[in-house]
This record gives structure tokens, C-alpha cells and sequence, in this order.
């Protein structure tokens, strides 16, 4: 599933192009990428026709483009598969292209915006703006909390919360109640730089190696975040189709037998809730 990175390179490749542009024309090839939007196609359409585009945010996996004047934004969940991708307008459809949304910009001119699914989960809505802090967020997106690269981000009440659990730290850094955007890959990478074993509990953690785990977490999506993301296959691309490199620079998800980077130990892929863990477990070691 795309995770920050993932998302944030579409949300930044689409924010020149859909900024200020107004929304010409929507076709709705697909009802299933509308399960978010429960008012159906015609709705959906109705509500952007004619609307101007004034932002392009994001938080954990959802992407919103704020609408002027509405208090209302396109919300987009990628789901597994879901892609936004920037066409030309009269570009041939895309294959399991699910909706096409025309803008036409001040500078750039005619472009679509295409939300291509293979698997369906993805969805889009118009969804009301609520106020949270500073910040204006869809009602869909108030449960997820703040990622680590938010400028409001609050690093003591995360560290307090992880060291009041009896929980593994891993599933800790998958709650998207707690803390947003990192998923499977992101949190196993995290972990092996910390020299922490993914079934660690939050609560045997000291404040210092939980400090020590976020400014890891960090390091680890800006840097997935400047090589566009982590593909496996050619479902995870930016606006303009194009796979990101991450993949490249991991370190233990997906890396199962192999040795590992730092102390040579075996790589191992243990089961942990529906996924699976990588870690190693000659420096990672629980304790």
C-alpha cells in the first residue's frame, strides 16, 4: 500500500498543475472508486464542475485538493493500487482508468487529472473541510493523526504515548491514530536503523531510544521521499507514471535470507498481523 512518500510525491506532482486551475469536466467511468462519496456519480460530478482548485494537501494516506469558497475539497484515498496521474486532455483512457476529472489552468493550460485502480480499493469524495489546530482537513481524515515530517508534529506526546503502551513498538508505528504515513516497509527500515526489534513493547522503551527510533523514521522518509517512493511493481508512480527508486536503499523489508548491511547476520521475515516483519535479529535484538 503507498505510504508518505508514496503519497507525497503525487500530491507535490499534482500541485502545480492543479492549483488555481478550475475544474472543467468530471467522468465517472467506475462507481466503485466513489465508495468514499456515497451520494453516487452524479453528485460527485455536480459538486466540482465549475469549482476552482485552491490548495493540495495531504495527510497520512489521503490527498485533498481544497476548493474556493466551498469548505468543502476532493478528497483522495490511493487505497493499494490507486493512481493520480496527469494527462492531456483528450490522452487515450488509461487502463483501469476509474475516473477522469478535467482542469483547465492559468499557465498549463487544458490538463486531466486520471484516477487509475487496478484493485478498486482507492476512492474518491467530496468531503466537508473541518478545522483541526491551524489546519482544515476533511471529516474523513480527523481519526489520522499528524505524520513525523508535519511541522506540528508533537515529538514529546508521541514519545509518552508509545512508552505508556504494552504493545509491540511496530504495531505502535503502524496506528494511524498515533502517527500517520508509516507503513510496512517505512517502520521495518525504521527499526533496523534503531537496532530495535520490531516485537519490542512501547513500554520497556526509554524516552531517549524512542527519540532515537523518530529521528530514524525521519530520516528514512525523506529520504525514500527524495527518491520518489519505493516501487516493486508499476503500481506506485508519480503523477507523470514514473516508479520511484527507494527500493534500491532498503535495508531489511524484502531482503529475507540476504545478509545484513550492517553486521552481516541473516535477514529473517517472521508473520506479524496480516504482513510481515523484516528485521535482523543478530543486531536487532529483543530484549
Amino acid at each position: 500500500m503507498p505510504e508518505l512518500p508514496e503519497v507525497e510525491v503525487v500530491r507535490a506532482g499534482l500541485a502545480p498543475a492543479v492549483i488555481g486551475a478550475t475544474i472543467t469536466s468530471v467522468a465517472v467511468f467506475d462507481e466503485r472508486a466513489l465508495t468514499r462519496h456515497p451520494a453516487g456519480a452524479t453528485d460527485f460530478a455536480g459538486r466540482l464542475e465549475g469549482a476552482d482548485i485552491v490548495a493540495a494537501s495531504r495527510r497520512g494516506k489521503f490527498l485533498w485538493l481544497p476548493l474556493a469558497g466551498l469548505s468543502v475539497a476532493l478528497t483522495a484515498h490511493l487505497g493499494m493500487s490507486g493512481q493520480m496521474l496527469l494527462r492531456a486532455p483528450d490522452a487515450p483512457q488509461e487502463r483501469h482508468e476509474r475516473i477522469r476529472i478535467g482542469v483547465a489552468h492559468p499557465q498549463h493550460g487544458d490538463l486531466a487529472v486520471v484516477f487509475a485502480d487496478q484493485r478498486t480499493f482507492g476512492s474518491l469524495a467530496v468531503d466537508a473541510l473541518v478545522a483541526d489546530g491551524k489546519d482544515l482537513i476533511p471529516t474523513q481524515v480527523q481519526h489520522i493523526a499528524r505524520d513525523p515530517l508535519d511541522a506540528a508534529f508533537d515529538d514529546a506526546a508521541f514519545i509518552a504515548a508509545v512508552r505508556r503502551r504494552s504493545t509491540a513498538i511496530k504495531r505502535i508505528l503502524l496506528d494511524q491514530t498515533l502517527v500517520s504515513g508509516i507503513g510496512n516497509i517505512y517502520a521495518d527500515e525504521s527499526l533496523w536503523a534503531a537496532r530495535i526489534h520490531p516485537e519490542t513493547h512501547g513500554r520497556t522503551l526509554s524516552a531517549q531510544a524512542v527519540r532515537r527510533l523518530l529521528g530514524e523514521v525521519r530520516q528514512v522518509l525523506e529520504k525514500a521521499l527524495a527518491e520518489g517512493g519505493t516501487s516493486f511493481d508499476a503500481q506506485y508512480v508519480n503523477v507523470n507514471g514514473q516508479a520511484g527508486y527507494f527500493a534500491h536503499s532498503l535495508n531489511a523489508y524484502g531482503r529475507t535470507g540476504q545478509p545484513c548491511p550492517r553486521c552481516g547476520g541473516e535477514i529473517r521475515r517472521d508473520a506479524f498481523m496480516n504482513r510481515s516483519s523484516h528485521y535482523c535479529p543478530k543486531c536487532q535484538r529483543r530484549r
